[in-house]
């Protein structure tokens, strides 16, 4: 059973949070050589967002950005220093890895990009996030309106509305994952309707 006074306040809480929260701009973030211990910090201002068991849980950790260096999701730092593209290259890949495995990260955005490309990709990535953040707010709010509106059933059908989430987030997993698997290769309109 769940509290619907309880739920309707976290819905609204969050719906405030997302319409507030950004993402930085390429232009915004720092571009001057930090140290891992700043990165940490720098990203854990930026990835609010992210869920954490603990309250004193970090976003990300000092051995995940060594490991991801070392698998080559994105470039080595220089001289230990990190500066603007390693921290558009964390912003997407901490971003995306709620949903998305590292090799289907990895194939959206190579650790071999040039300045220019990786600023273009995080331009769109950011872009692209706040289109989907408002569209996501607009659908809980029609959610919540028929959960807790005018009109509402006295007992609101909340194991429904979790029920709903969790199969957009799978349904837009495989769509994902099936655009993914087409990329490289060469178009066929026959071939992507037998695939669907």
């Amino acid at each position: 059973m769940y509290d619907s006074n309880l739920i309707a306040g976290k819905l609204r809480r969050w719906r405030n949070y997302l319409r507030t929260h950004t993402l930085p701009s390429w232009e915004q973030i720092p571009d001057l050589g930090l140290y891992m211990d700043q990165v940490l910090t720098l990203l854990s201002q930026y990835l609010s967002f992210l869920p954490q068991k603990e309250e004193d849980e970090q976003v990300i950790t000092t051995s995940t950005i060594n490991n991801y260096v070392r698998t080559k999701l994105m470039p080595a730092p220089d001289k230990k220093k990190y500066n603007r593209i390693h921290i558009a290259y964390l912003i997407m890949i901490c971003s995306l890895k709620q949903s998305l495995s590292m090799s289907e990260i990895q194939k959206m955005i190579p650790a071999e990009f040039k300045e220019q490309e990786i600023k273009k990709a995080y331009t769109e990535f950011i872009n692209r996030y706040a289109g989907s953040t408002n569209y996501f707010i607009d659908l809980i709010e029609k959610e919540a309106e028929k959960l807790f509106g005018e009109g509402a059933e006295e007992t609101p059908n909340i194991d429904g509305f979790v029920l709903q989430t969790a199969v957009i987030a799978n349904l837009s997993k495989l769509l994902t994952t099936k655009l993914l698997d087409q990329q490289g290769r060469p178009y066929s309109a026959d071939a992507v309707a037998d695939k669907a």
